[in-house]
């Protein structure tokens, strides 16, 4: 006999509406006790639903982007043997009780591991003295033979960051590589403090010098925010696993600052050249689609959006965050002004959704407020370009009569040149140019 479990959402603190970023399983899946089946993540963390019982399940009542709160129903699990089982850690309301067999002779249970001390290093596990359960493969992921025992989640986290679980030690129950595993085996190759086999690069770096600089002259030491770190790892890896190249070109933009400003005033609202920026980078997707695309987790396929969701680099006080507007081909320049002044306090005040800044096709980092000529922005993966912008300037171009004094704005264009060619990066850049000199190309 079977028992039907239902699988709901453990404690996850003060926390609701956490969305759902991943669903591991599908409707008939067999799966094993304690194997993930969902990965929630809040503002502040990330976490697993495990099944409590292995069984096959029945019933999934949640999708990705769906949010959920504490005590939640996500599945139904038909339970194998459940009392039998060892009890689940996470809550779980049986809706159909079957009568108990008869307890089998209880074994001598092995002594639960402690938990590490905050702040303590993680410890790898003994390979003499436990056998690895079963973990779930993750569709997306080649496994080595010597199978790190992580979380589809977490081994996909590792993947995004370029870190090599073989050498990760597992501070989770029984050796289990946990996110924070991760983070830190990163952070002690950033800082120096550990290296990887070969670099990343094929050969081994040295180690990142240790300098005293009070000995030279006063200092403060001044942590970096949580932000800066978790965005600095993910720089880092885009910086040296991503080809870029950097392609410059100039748009005049007269005609459009002309037009911008009387219909801001005409309004009487805030319409930034960010918004036109924005529409004439949907028409150049829609003409380059493989500037709309990914690669693949086995780097052979392009994988093609036909959606147009574009990410604004937003600067706040705790670092640069990217949320990401949807749609945008489906909504106007008035639309985009008020939803990008909306989702830009929003940053600013610390006030953003992880599924807010998840999702997005193409980036734009606009520096125009502050200065400059140019920059190389770095390519936000998994997308395979990102537009930088610089200061417009009024500058004399020729007519072929005389010259003329027109606005001119700096693109900057970084894009993966596994995916996009020299060529066809230049004709991007012109032809958003053009969409940007007449308005009409935009749709405006």
């Amino acid at each position: 006999m079977t028992t039907q479990i239902e699988i709901k959402v453990p404690d996850i603190g003060d926390f609701s509406d956490i969305p759902v970023i991943e669903v591991l399983v599908a409707v008939g899946d067999s799966v094993e006790a304690e194997q993930s089946l969902l990965t929630l993540e809040s503002d502040k963390a990330m976490m697993e639903v495990p099944a409590p019982l292995a069984g096959v399940i029945t019933e999934l009542r949640v999708e990705v982007g769906d949010t959920v709160s504490e005590d939640q129903v996500v599945a139904v699990l038909e339970a194998e043997e459940a009392t039998e089982a060892e009890p689940a850690k996470s809550p779980a309301t049986p809706v159909e009780t079957q009568a108990p067999a008869p307890a089998p002779a209880a074994a001598t249970p092995a002594p639960a591991p402690q938990p590490a001390a905050k702040g303590a290093k993680p410890t790898p596990p003994s390979t003499g003295s436990r056998q690895s359960p079963p973990v779930p493969m993750d569709a997306n992921a080649t496994l080595p033979a010597n199978i790190p025992y992580a979380s589809p989640a977490v081994r996909r986290f590792a993947r995004e960051l370029g870190a090599d679980l073989l050498q990760v030690a597992g501070s989770g129950r029984g050796g289990r590589i946990v996110r924070e595993d991760v983070t830190a085996f990163v952070k002690s190759i950033l800082t120096g403090a550990a290296r990887p086999a070969s670099g990343g690069l094929g050969f081994d770096l040295p180690p990142q010098p240790k300098v005293n600089f009070s000995r030279y002259g006063d200092i403060e030491v001044q942590a970096i925010s949580k932000i800066q770190k978790v965005s600095g790892a993910y720089l880092h890896r885009n910086w040296v696993s991503i080809p870029h190249v950097t392609q410059n070109d100039l748009a005049d933009i007269t005609d459009m600052e002309i037009y911008r400003k009387a219909t801001a005033k005409e309004r009487g609202i805030k319409l930034t050249p960010l918004v036109f920026l924005i529409k004439a980078t949907v028409a150049a997707l829609k003409e380059f689609p493989t500037f709309n695309a990914s690669l693949d987790a086995t780097r052979e396929n392009l994988v093609l959006k036909k959606f147009f969701h574009i990410g604004i680099a937003v600067d706040t006080p705790d670092g640069l965050v990217v949320p990401v507007i949807r749609d945008c081909d489906q909504k106007d320049i008035f639309q985009l002004a008020t939803e990008l002044g909306e989702m830009s306090a929003r940053a600013r005040a610390g006030k953003l959704k992880p599924i807010e800044m998840q999702g997005g096709c193409f980036s734009i980092s606009s520096l125009g407020g502050i200065g400059g000529t140019s920059f190389t922005p770095i390519i936000n993966a998994p997308e395979v370009a990102i537009l930088g912008v610089s200061r417009s300037s009024m500058q004399p171009k020729w007519d072929g009569e005389a010259f003329e004094p027109r606005m001119m704005l700096p693109l900057c264009l970084s894009y993966d040149h596994r995916v996009i060619d020299g060529a066809n990066g230049a004709r991007f850049t012109r032809y958003l140019a053009t969409c940007l000199e007449d308005l009409g190309n935009m749709g405006l």
